[in-house]
């Protein structure tokens, strides 16, 4: 599914620049769930960001089930975050001038779907928002806004689904709730699943956790004895 190679990526400062990845190498099988775990600022975010073709590295390549990112232009790419990546950020980026609903329904209507509310509908459920459909963001908290933002991203099932912090801003409970269904559509659909935690429960759920240090990702040395 992704396959990283001699991925290079950093930002200019005002006398220097930050190196935050430095040669990655890696290989995620489909299917496989793998978490990325290090330190704020380590750039684990920066990494989802070109996984998903939102940024482009310095140097490297990233191919996402063999299709060469670096080679596809802006609708290229739009068109492969619509139809096969879910992405799930700290910020929410709801519309808000629709409602829940809507908000879940918006990738699936843009694709042409004729159920895409019906199944929106269906994941407002599973997300415990079934009563706030019809509400729109600044009537929902921080919470709901971000259960919103999850149901957008799993409404089309998607091959890839890529998450920072998911449960970041909720509570214990939702929080549990959201991960697990995360790890359901995985099992469910064959999906695969990179997550950004610093929750080391949750990383322990995952079948890979590699740990960003110095710009490298490497294998967890804790998760490898826990294995």
């Amino acid at each position: 599914m992704i396959q990283l190679q001699n991925l290079t990526m950093s930002y200019a400062l005002e006398h220097d620049r930050l190196e935050v990845l430095s040669g990655v190498d890696l290989d995620i099988a489909d299917g496989e769930t793998v978490a990325i775990i290090g330190p704020s600022g380590s750039g684990k975010t920066t990494l989802l960001l070109l996984l998903a073709g939102l940024e482009q590295p310095q140097d490297g390549s990233i191919r996402l089930d063999g299709l060469p990112l670096q080679e596809m232009d802006a609708d290229a790419l739009a068109d492969l975050r619509r139809d096969r990546l879910g992405i799930v950020f700290q910020s929410f980026h709801l519309v808000p001038s629709l409602t829940a609903l809507g908000n879940v329904a918006l990738p699936l209507e843009i694709a042409g779907h004729d159920d895409a509310l019906e199944r929106a509908r269906q994941m407002l459920r599973r997300v415990g928002l079934a009563e706030r459909q019809r509400h729109y963001p600044s009537q929902l908290s921080g919470g709901e806004q971000q259960r919103v933002a999850i149901a957008r991203a799993l409404v089309h099932s998607p091959g890839l689904l890529l998450a920072d912090e998911p449960t970041g801003n909720l509570d214990l409970k939702t929080g549990a709730l959201i991960i697990d269904i995360l790890f359901e559509l995985n099992q469910a659909t064959g999906s695969t699943l990179v997550l950004v935690t610093h929750d080391e429960v949750i990383a322990r759920r995952c079948q890979r956790v590699l740990r960003l240090q110095q710009g490298k990702l490497i294998a967890d040395p804790d998760h490898a004895l826990s294995a």
